[in-house]
């Protein structure tokens, strides 16, 4: 009804101070239930998996190692050691380039992948392949994982010195310059402390054995949970 007077409402006189009371409850309840969904939602997201694929050639793919010495799996145990729920996925394959990569790029990085451990460029280096093509390689694969929204960690390789110095200086930069073009969490170099240690390498001298391994896993497990981060940041789909 319009034009009736100014509207009324029924609170008995004996209950007003009592109904605002319970009104206040209601809307602290309220906010209380909101508060408490938004932290199950928060620790949801902590305790989901997070599948960590880990795309490289044989110092990835664990060159003449037991399944358990492998880059991956070591990986993977020590991330869990501190409490991280991941699951870590070999994709090394042994003699790879970053162009071999590139070409198996979209079924050896599945579509539920949260982020990716990119370490290619050794092989290109050892053949002495011209340096642009590791490069535009490199650039491709990590346009196509951000386009996919996968965060990227880059693990760097240097040249060997043998190359001679303008080999060294076209390869080297290329990881540096990648990762700051693209906001990626980097890992300067993936041999770092095992490279000219005897002891940490199989036979061939440069592969890793299953102690040198657990040096590269301590080494770069800062940054893996860096990119971990970044994946825990994001607002649920």
């Amino acid at each position: 009804m319009c034009g009736a007077g100014p509207r009324l409402e029924f609170v008995p006189r004996s209950y007003g101070k009592l109904g605002h009371k319970v009104q206040r409850f209601a809307a602290a309840l309220a906010i209380a239930g909101l508060v408490v969904g938004w932290i199950a939602d928060a620790a949801n997201a902590a305790e989901r998996t997070i599948k960590l694929v880990a795309l490289g050639d044989s110092l990835t793919a664990g060159f003449q190692l037991q399944g358990k010495a492998a880059f991956p799996v070591q990986l993977e145990r020590a991330l869990k050691a501190k409490g991280d729920a991941v699951e870590v996925i070999n994709a090394g394959v042994s003699g790879d380039t970053s162009s071999g990569g590139l070409a198996r790029l979209d079924w050896s990085v599945p579509k539920d992948t949260d982020a990716v451990i990119l370490e290619l460029g050794a092989n290109d280096m050892l053949r002495g392949i011209d340096p642009k093509i590791p490069r535009e390689a490199l650039g491709e694969i990590v346009r196509r994982l951000k386009a996919r929204n996968i965060e990227v960690l880059l693990c760097g390789m240097r040249a060997a010195p043998n190359l001679g110095p303008d080999y060294v200086r076209a390869f080297d930069p290329i990881y540096p310059e990648l990762a700051a073009a693209n906001d990626l969490v980097f890992y300067p170099f993936f041999l770092d402390g095992v490279v000219n240690d005897p002891k940490l390498h199989i036979g061939d001298g440069l592969h890793p054995n299953g102690e040198g391994v657990a040096k590269i896993v301590a080494g770069i497990l800062p940054k893996v949970e860096a990119v971990l981060a970044r994946v825990r940041a994001k607002p649920a789909s």
